[in-house]
């Protein structure tokens, strides 16, 4: 991937505006779920700077960790466990503005702060989670929940 692609000024809006034009472009046409995802999280994570940003995929019966870009990460993660668990099990995005206070919270890392998980769906089913960590609280908004559901729908599509 060409340096060219990544948006590192702009607002968020300007930012999201591009990376979901980026993003269709990269995955379309290629069916490999795993190249997308790998690509797709390198793209969020090289254009906002988050602290951790990645997929668990749904392997009989958990979450299993996927591509991702940051620090070491947990690899396994069961149905209604943690943010991830959680956003598998309701098959809702979950926005959390501070981890601390989500009930059951799994810490992976003391650096984590808020986070944002969406669910990505096939056939009604909940096939993996988008998740994403920053090292500050109060980082993730409605904005985000939006467009960050938007690059689930474009990955899910191909």
């Amino acid at each position: 991937m060409s340096e060219s692609l990544l948006i590192a000024e702009g607002s968020k809006s300007e930012k999201y505006e591009t990376l979901l034009v980026q993003i269709e472009g990269v995955v379309g046409g290629e069916s490999d779920e795993i190249a997308n995802m790998a690509n797709v999280s390198s793209m969020i994570h090289e254009t906002f700077g988050f602290w951790w940003t990645g997929f668990y995929r749904v392997l009989d019966g958990e979450l299993v960790l996927g591509p991702f870009q940051g620090p070491l990460a947990c690899t396994r993660i069961k149905k209604g466990r943690g943010v991830c668990g959680t956003a598998w099990q309701q098959g809702v995005t979950q926005v959390v503005p501070d981890v601390e206070k989500f009930p059951g919270h799994i810490a992976c890392s003391s650096a984590s702060k808020s986070e944002i998980v969406v669910p990505l769906f096939k056939n009604g089913e909940v096939v993996a989670v988008l998740d994403i960590d920053s090292a500050e609280l109060n980082t993730f908004d409605e904005e985000d929940r939006i467009n960050l559901e938007k690059v689930a729908e474009i990955l899910v599509r191909g």
